[in-house]
Formats: structure tokens, sequence, C-alpha cells
């Protein structure tokens, strides 16, 4: 199984302002991360994603000092904070949970970071003003937490984050208890943020569309280790492993059964590149067990002599009636093509025998 050093390749002069070196942190019950090495740029956002059990989180503890490494280094700015507390490592961190105090407002909330430090109060004011206009919470400053929707809860957990001041923010899937709506209008605030205040953020995540959108850079963790680390472009249209080409995209890929002329173990057609013909005029015979309209696109389930459901995405609303029998055709270059052991091989243009 093939897996990415690091998010940026270190063939560069200047320091990274996050280098992760040989990071390995092992647990009795399993999980932890493995000899993970990564590479972040400064005002950069990094997502690490991955299924549960993968070492995202545990790579963020390690990060932020509340896991001590077995061994491996972390440095952030050129300085080796392996051995440093969570306070001497100039960052700040988002919750799942918000981790608001329930007795205080929503500017005490605020502030209580800069009061501990015993900031100025001038200075305070001054951040405080500048955070509320950027997470737009202008108005509720005397509002207790539950007395706010869940949106603005995790407004507020940003706009702590924005007044701490450090270059340096590091969420632990901060959208996970937000509806599907809400996470869509946060995910944009918090890109927003980051965008203008030029921090870097390093951002971890189980939900793919919340890496693909707002991600700089996508690490793609299993096991403990990087699968792959890209631009969410390039992960997606060159996926290094039949893991990476499954766990990025929705629907995922779709592995085809072997074809004639195929000399390929395993080929994956993302369902945009699949087409339905007439019989005899593609690749592989199959009949429509189901459609799913979902307004702009339709998803046609369709099923060859073995295998599970194939999803083809149509434009628009396409509905063939279940059992009709069509044939199945992509193009040659369209085909990503892995080994036994799942990793990628060279993709070719080789012309493919359709299906008898």
């Amino acid at each position: 199984m093939a897996h990415a050093a690091a998010a940026i390749p270190r063939t560069s002069h200047a320091e990274p302002f996050i280098r992760i070196d040989g990071l390995n942190r092992h647990f009795a019950g399993g999980a932890g991360v493995h000899d993970l090495s990564l590479d972040i740029q400064r005002g950069s956002f990094t997502t690490l994603l991955g299924p549960s059990g993968c070492g995202k989180s545990t790579t963020l503890r390690l990060l932020a000092g509340l896991e001590t490494p077995d061994s491996g280094s972390i440095r952030i700015d050129g300085r080796d904070v392996t051995a440093l507390a969570p306070s001497e490592r100039g960052l700040s961190m988002v919750f799942q949970s918000y981790a608001l105090f329930p007795h205080l407002s929503v500017k005490d909330n605020i502030e209580f970071g800069l009061r501990v430090r015993r900031v100025p109060a001038g200075e305070r004011r001054a951040r405080l003003n500048e955070a509320l206009d950027l997470t737009d919470l202008r108005g509720f400053e005397a509002r207790k937490p539950a007395q706010l929707s869940g949106g603005q809860r995790q407004r507020v957990a940003l706009a702590r984050a924005v007044v701490a001041g450090h270059p340096l923010c590091l969420m632990d899937e901060p959208l996970s208890n937000l509806d599907a709506k809400l996470r869509h209008s946060v995910r944009q605030d918090i890109r927003r943020l980051q965008r203008r205040l030029g921090m870097t953020v390093i951002y971890v995540t189980h939900d793919q569309t919340e890496a693909m959108s707002m991600a700089d850079t996508v690490v793609l963790m299993r096991d403990g280790r990087i699968e792959q680390a890209a631009s969410p472009a390039d992960i997606y249209a060159n996926p290094t492993t039949e893991f990476a080409a499954t766990f990025v995209g929705s629907p995922p890929i779709q592995m085809m059964p072997p074809l004639s002329g195929e000399q390929a173990p395993r080929v994956g057609i993302r369902a945009e590149d699949l087409h339905l013909v007439d019989p005899k005029k593609g690749l592989l015979t199959v009949s429509v067990t189901s459609t799913e309209f979902l307004g702009a696109e339709t998803y046609i389930y369709v099923r060859a002599t073995e295998g599970d459901d194939i999803i083809v995405r149509a434009p628009g609303r396409v509905e063939p009636a279940p059992g009709t029998s069509f044939d199945l055709d992509w193009q040659p270059e369209a085909a990503h093509r892995f080994d036994q052991k799942g990793n990628r091989l060279a993709r070719h243009r080789k012309t493919l025998v359709p299906a008898e």
C-alpha cells in the first residue's frame, strides 16, 4: 500500500511553518499514528480526512500537546515543540462540543482566555470588537450560550480562537453537531475567516464534503498512516490507491467487473464518466435496478450479471424503467487502474473489447 510522505514535498529550501517528522504514538488497543511525516505551509488550510480510528484526531492532539508522542518530532514556526505544554505552542483550538461556559455571556466567553493571560482592557476590547465583526456576532454580546443557535455557538468558539491572535488554529470536527444547512453556512464562515486573517488551519473531519470544499491540501489517513496528501482536485482526479479512490468522491468510484481484454485486476470509474448506450454498443451489459432523482441530476443504479449495483450519474431527470437493458460505456482514459494490493497503475488508452 502506497503512502504519501508529506503534504508539501521536502525539496524547498525554506522550512515549512509546521514540520511533523517520523511521529509515532501507539495505544494498547491499537490505532494511534505510525511514522507520520507531514509539512504544512504558513497560511494554508489543511484537512485531516479519514474514517473513524484512522489517526486524524490523534495527530491533532499530538500537535496541540494533548498527547505525547512515543517518538518523532513536531516543529512549529522553526521551534521544536515536541515536549512543550499546549499553552507554550502558540495555537488555538476549536472543538466539536463548542466548549463554551454556559454561565458566561458571549462577550465573556470570547474574552475569557485574554483575561486569564491578563491582556490589558483596551487591547481586549479592540480584539473583541474585531472578532464580533468577523464572526457576525455583533448584538449578541450579552446573550448566554443557551440563547444561541448551534451555528451561533460555533461562531462564538471561532471568535474566541480569533481573539487569541495565534497564527495556528486546530479544529476537531467543529461542524459535526450542526444540521446540513448550518454546516454549509459555518463552513463558509470558517474559510472566509481563515483567508482574511491568514491563519494556518488544520481541520479534522470524516466528512469528505468539508475536506474537499475547504482545504488547500487534503491529508487522507488510513490505519494511522498518510494514504495520500494532495490538493482536493488532484486527490479526486489522481488517487494513488484504491482506498483513496473509493473514499473520496460522492458517489464513490465504481469498481468494474473484469472486461475481456483488460489486464488490470481492478478498474474504477467515476459515476460522471459512465454512460448508458444502446445494447451491443458499449463495454458491459447491464440492467437498470432503480433510479434516484436529486433535482439537478439523477443517479441510475444498474447491475451487471455479477456484482453490486453501479451508479451512473446523469444530468437532469432520467427515469429508465427497472429491468431495462443497456450497455455501459466509458472512455479508456477515464479508467483508474489498481493492482491486487490496491496501488495505482498508470493510465492507458488501450481499446477494450466490448462485452459479448
